[in-house]
C-alpha cells in the first residue's frame, strides 16, 4: 500500500489506516498514516462541531472514515494534508467513458470550488481566473496561500504606509514632550538626560503587523517552492515591522487611510490567515489548520448571488424567506418554511427556488430510481407552494436546483405536477445551474413561464 502525505479525494470518500491491510486500494479509498488516522477518527467521535466533517464506518472490513459534504483542506499533526473536493468530479455513470483523468477530475472540481467561494463574503477578493493556478495546478490550500503572497507583493511595490507612533525614552537632547513625572523621578541627578514623550513616523502599525504575523504563519505550512521563494522575499522586507503581539486587538485598532485601497484584500486574507484558515471552526483539542466549507451553503450562497445580479429591474430575490409558516396551533403558529430563494414582482410571488448539492443521473428516468431525486424534498417543495404562492389559480411554478455536470447538462423535460382539486397544480421543474467563472447560468426549460426573458 503506497502511503502518502498530500492526500486527494472527493465528498464522500473514504479514508484508511495504512495497517488496515487493504491492499490493493479500491476506488474512493485513500491510505493515511496510523497517526493521521487516529488524529481524524478522534475528531469524528469528539462531540464538538468537527465530528461532522467525518463519519466512522466500515469499509472491506476494516475501520474507515467517510468524508462528508465538506470542501477544502485539513491538516494533521504529522504533516499529511487531506484536500476534499467537491463530487462534482466524480463520475456520475460507471460507464461515463468521456470522464477525463483523475488530475484533470481534480482540477476542475477544485476551480468549481474557487468559483463558488466568492460569493463569501470572506473570499469576495478571490481571483479565479488567474492563469498560473491553472496551469501549476496548486492544492487548494496553495491556491489561497499564492492569492496572498501575490496581494502582499503588490502592496510592497506601491509602498508601505507609515504613521506616527507615540514613543517615550529617556534621551540624552531634549525631543517632542519632556514629561515632568518621570523626569523628576528618574533625572533628579542625571541633568544631563531628558525623559521625552514624542511621535515617530514608522512602520509600525497594525495593519503592517498583522501582514507581517500572516507571513511569519505560513511559513510553517506552505510546500509550494514558488510560494516558499516569494515569502522569503516579502518576510525579509517586513523585517523592521514587529509581529502582533495582539491579533484581535491591532484588526479593533485597524485604520485604513486614503491611499491604502492597496491594503484591503491582503488584510482580508491575513485575517483568514491569523484566525486558523477555519470558517468550519476546530474547538477544544483539535487545532489543526483547516479550510473546510459546507458544500450545501457554498452551492446555496453562490446560486443566490448569482442570480440576484441576473434579475430584471422589476423582480427581487429574497434569500432564506421566512413568512409562512407550516401549521397554526393554539392561535400560534408552528414550524417556519424557510426556501432558499423567493422571486417576487412586487408583492407578488412569482417563483419558490431551493438548491440541493446533488449530483442528479438523468439516465435514471424510470419509476424506480428516479434521476436519485429525494422524496423528501418534493415534500417540502409541496409545503413551500401551498403556503407562498397566494393565488392558487395563477402560474405556480418551483425550481428545484442542481449543479450541472456532464451527465447533468439540460433540465429534465417534463415537470412534475402537484394536483390539487378545483385548482391549478403547483409546477415543479427540476433545473441544472452551471458552475462558471465567466458566464454562470440557470439552464431552464423553454415551456416553463419563468423564461429566460425574465432574467438578464
Amino acid at each position: 500500500m503506497s502511503l502518502r502525505n498530500d492526500i486527494a479525494l472527493f465528498e464522500y470518500a473514504y479514508l484508511v489506516s495504512e495497517e488496515s491491510g487493504i491492499t490493493p486500494l479500491p476506488h474512493e479509498v485513500e491510505a493515511i498514516s496510523p497517526l493521521a488516522f487516529r488524529y481524524l477518527k478522534e475528531m469524528a467521535l469528539g462531540s464538538g462541531q468537527e465530528n461532522r466533517l467525518f463519519r466512522l464506518c466500515k469499509k472491506l472490513g476494516a475501520e474507515a472514515l467517510q468524508v462528508q459534504n465538506y470542501a477544502g483542506v485539513i491538516f494533521t499533526p504529522d504533516g499529511t494534508q487531506v484536500e476534499v473536493l467537491p463530487k462534482l468530479g466524480k463520475p456520475v455513470q460507471a460507464n461515463d467513458t468521456a470522464t477525463p483523468c483523475p488530475a484533470a477530475r481534480c482540477e476542475e472540481a477544485r476551480h468549481a470550488l474557487l468559483i463558488m467561494l466568492r460569493a463569501l463574503r470572506e473570499f469576495s477578493h478571490l481571483q479565479t481566473t488567474n492563469a498560473n493556478i491553472r496551469q501549476q495546478k496548486m492544492p487548494l490550500l496553495e491556491v489561497f496561500i499564492s492569492q496572498f503572497l501575490d496581494s502582499v507583493n503588490t502592496l510592497v511595490k506601491k509602498g508601505l504606509r507609515s504613521d506616527y507612533v507615540r514613543c517615550e525614552g529617556n534621551l540624552s537632547y531634549l525631543k517632542g514632550k519632556l514629561n515632568t513625572a518621570r523626569q523628576l523621578r528618574q533625572n533628579i541627578i542625571s541633568k544631563h538626560k531628558f525623559h521625552c514623550e514624542y511621535d515617530e513616523f514608522l512602520v509600525d502599525r497594525p495593519a503592517n503587523r498583522l501582514l507581517h504575523s500572516a507571513l511569519v504563519a505560513l511559513a510553517a505550512i506552505t510546500r509550494s517552492g514558488s510560494n516558499q521563494r516569494l515569502l522569503q522575499e516579502l518576510t525579509f522586507i517586513f523585517c523592521e515591522v514587529p509581529l502582533s503581539t495582539d491579533y484581535k486587538c491591532d484588526f479593533a485598532r485597524l485604520r485604513i487611510d486614503r491611499g491604502m485601497s492597496h491594503y484591503q484584500t491582503p488584510l482580508a486574507w491575513a485575517k483568514l490567515i491569523l484566525e486558523g484558515f477555519s470558517p468550519q471552526t476546530m474547538s477544544g483539542g483539535h487545532r489543526a489548520i483547516s479550510l473546510l466549507f459546507p458544500m450545501e451553503r457554498v452551492f446555496e450562497n453562490y446560486v443566490a448571488k448569482t442570480l440576484r445580479a441576473m434579475l430584471a429591474p422589476q423582480l427581487t430575490l429574497t434569500a432564506q424567506a421566512q413568512r409562512k409558516h407550516l401549521v397554526s396551533h393554539n392561535d400560534a403558529a408552528w414550524f417556519r418554511l424557510k426556501p432558499d430563494m423567493v422571486i417576487e414582482q412586487g408583492s407578488k410571488v412569482i417563483s419558490v427556488l431551493d438548491t440541493k448539492w446533488k449530483l442528479l443521473d438523468p439516465a435514471k428516468g424510470n419509476g424506480t430510481d428516479k434521476y436519485d431525486l429525494q422524496q423528501g424534498d418534493f415534500y417540502q417543495m409541496f409545503a413551500y407552494g401551498h403556503h407562498y404562492f397566494d393565488d392558487p389559480n395563477g402560474d405556480r411554478e418551483m425550481f428545484l436546483v442542481y449543479p450541472a455536470h456532464r451527465g447533468f447538462q439540460e433540465p429534465i423535460a417534463q415537470p412534475f405536477d402537484f394536483p390539487i382539486a378545483g385548482h391549478k397544480p403547483l409546477r415543479l421543474w427540476v433545473v441544472p445551474f452551471v458552475i462558471d467563472a465567466v458566464e454562470s447560468r440557470l439552464i431552464l426549460p423553454t415551456q416553463c413561464q419563468l423564461q429566460l426573458r425574465s432574467l438578464k
